[in-house]
């Protein structure tokens, strides 16, 4: 018998300008994303985030008041090492975010605003490679903002908005979603690896309440496993995945 083939990852591409990223938390760009965006910053790419909550339920031992303001602060610092300066929130309540028209409303707007040639999200199905069950917010942000590059174009759809002077969008070419179990294209990790562990580590509130491990050790370990997991479809090269829907 022979050996079955393993599908080669494409490169991402790279005609275009500006970028947004919508996630549901602060963290979920900088487990795995991050090494992409610091290779397009340094392109001279604009690349904007935008974060449906402030990840305020995120650590067992903080109360929501005090939890908040400071993943923010991170959120913010970590964005920052990978030359990100636009980092926006959208006031969801973390852990109970609801799919439906507030929330495609909130994101059409913020690409209305940005006019992005290529969105980013997060993996939107219900499991990580049916091995764990994968959160409801990163299901309801993912689908929602996919959802979303659609609805931002079509100026009957939340007519609200351009009364607001948000003037309809259509210039999404694509949408690109991280830890996808059937990713289709990749951007080298290798320029932006280091950066990616430095932004990671930005969370070290959140990092140190989620394990007893060193930080470092632990960010990079997760980072570096990845990436070179992702390098087998894409020439050896260490990589950042994502499944690509083209528009």
């Amino acid at each position: 018998m022979t050996e079955p083939t393993i599908t080669q990852l494409q490169p991402m591409p790279d005609d275009w300008q500006r970028a947004l990223a919508v996630v549901a938390h602060p963290d979920d760009l900088e487990y795995g994303c991050s090494a992409a965006i610091a290779a397009w910053t340094d392109a001279g790419r604009e690349v904007t985030y935008v974060l449906a909550t402030r990840g305020e339920a995120g650590i067992d031992t903080l109360e929501p008041a005090k939890c908040g303001p400071l993943r923010e602060r991170e959120q913010r610092a970590s964005a920052a090492v990978v030359g990100v300066s636009a980092v926006e929130f959208l006031d969801h309540q973390d852990g109970v975010i609801e799919y439906g028209l507030a929330l495609r409303r909130d994101i059409a707007a913020a690409i209305r605003r940005h006019r992005p040639e290529l969105v980013i999200t997060l993996n939107h199905r219900d499991t990580w490679g049916g091995v764990a069950w994968n959160t409801p917010d990163h299901v309801a942000v993912g689908r929602a903002t996919l959802d979303a590059a659609g609805d931002a174009g079509n100026r009957w759809i939340f007519p609200d908005l351009t009364e607001q002077g948000l003037e309809p969008w259509n210039g999404v070419r694509w949408v690109a979603v991280a830890g996808s179990s059937t990713p289709t294209h990749a951007v080298d990790a290798t320029p932006g690896l280091e950066r990616a562990v430095r932004s990671l580590l930005e969370h070290r509130a959140y990092i140190e309440a989620l394990t007893d491990e060193d930080p470092e050790t632990y960010v990079r370990g997760f980072l570096t496993q990845h990436a070179d997991a992702m390098g087998e479809r894409f020439g050896g090269k260490p990589a950042v995945a994502f499944e690509l829907f083209g528009r």
